[in-house]
């Protein structure tokens, strides 16, 4: 089947579509305006523009470089991007070296993609998904601490909780509704809920299953780290609830058959996230570096793997220092 190599409308709406797994450029559309929402209501358009200029820059760079088409044209090279031009603006105060800094980092995120592919997928199946955008996402942000050019802001966070803009003490009433949505929205850095509601209603469109998944881990998350008395104010902003959102749509519609079974894992591995979550903010703190959906690719990864069916090392001595054991005595 001959592929349209001059459609580049589609693959770059699907590659926004592709954060959350879904293949539709429909979704990508709604995915888009919800980040353009979200910078109209704080009237910061930094984060807007990244995203578009990430998004396309990495779906570029994988035509130039001719990897498979088959992928570019699924958004399969987009998504890492998109979150590559989201998340610098939001740390990097916006100049004209941001804006290179970002088209060299949504290249680069690309190539990193292509890299997991032919390593962690190809050798164990596992899915790369969001931590291209992890590790060349963290590289930059605390690269950016050593160049003049690059001004980091306030915002770069010690722990989740400095994610939080203007959220000066612990609100009395959380509310939940809003919490919901906030999980969801944030996977893309967003804190608004009207773009939480935008993005949800966007994956309905693809796949009703991916939906409810979507739901549900911002459900488990939103309890789980209530229950675990996790601060409120980084709760309330939806910090605990981005990556458990991931978590459940990979390990229980994306990656795995779907099943009774299937669903119970998945759970087991939405709750794993809140706590790896609050984990790894603990253990980014020296370094000044958020997060961002590392919690998901480490749960993800650890969840994934075991569907190959390995068995763990034998506990017990090698062949050969066992004979060896026999002749000394």
């Amino acid at each position: 089947m001959m592929l349209d190599k001059s459609n580049f409308l589609t693959p770059s709406l699907k590659g926004a579509g592709q954060v959350f797994f879904m293949e539709n450029a429909l979704t990508g559309l709604f995915f888009l305006i919800a980040i353009g929402f979200a910078s109209y209501a704080t009237g910061v358009w930094a984060t807007t523009i990244g995203a578009v200029l990430g998004l396309i820059i990495a779906t570029v760079t994988a035509r130039a470089l001719e990897y498979d088409e088959a992928s570019v044209q699924a958004g399969l090279f987009g998504f890492n991007g998109i979150l590559v031009g989201i998340a610098l603006p939001t740390f990097i105060a916006a100049s004209p070296f941001l804006w290179l800094y970002i088209v060299i980092g949504a290249a680069v995120s690309t190539i990193v993609t292509a890299s997991f592919a032919a390593t962690l997928t190809k050798s164990w199946g596992i899915p790369g998904s969001t931590g291209p955008f992890v590790l060349t996402t963290w590289l930059l942000l605390a690269g950016a601490y050593s160049f003049g050019s690059l001004q980091v802001t306030g915002n770069a966070p010690k722990l989740a909780s400095d994610y939080v803009q203007g959220t000066a003490s612990i609100p009395a009433v959380m509310e939940l509704l809003d919490i919901f949505f906030r999980n969801i929205g944030q996977v893309f850095l967003l804190g608004d809920t009207i773009s939480g509601v935008i993005i949800l209603v966007g994956i309905f469109i693809a796949s009703r299953p991916a939906g409810i998944a979507a739901m549900a881990g911002s459900a488990i998350a939103l309890v789980m780290a209530i229950v675990m008395r996790a601060d409120p104010a980084t709760v309330s902003q939806g910090l605990y609830g981005f990556s458990p959102v991931l978590t459940a749509m990979a390990v229980g519609v994306i990656f795995m058959k779907t099943s009774t079974k299937v669903v119970l894992y998945a759970g087991i591995a939405t709750v794993m996230t809140v706590f790896v979550q609050g984990a790894l903010d603990v253990i980014m703190a020296p370094s000044g570096l958020p997060s961002f959906t590392a919690p998901y690719v480490l749960t993800m990864y650890l969840f994934i793997a075991p569907k190959k069916l390995l068995s763990p090392h034998p506990h017990k001595p090698v062949a050969h220092h066992a004979t060896a054991d026999k002749k000394t005595s």
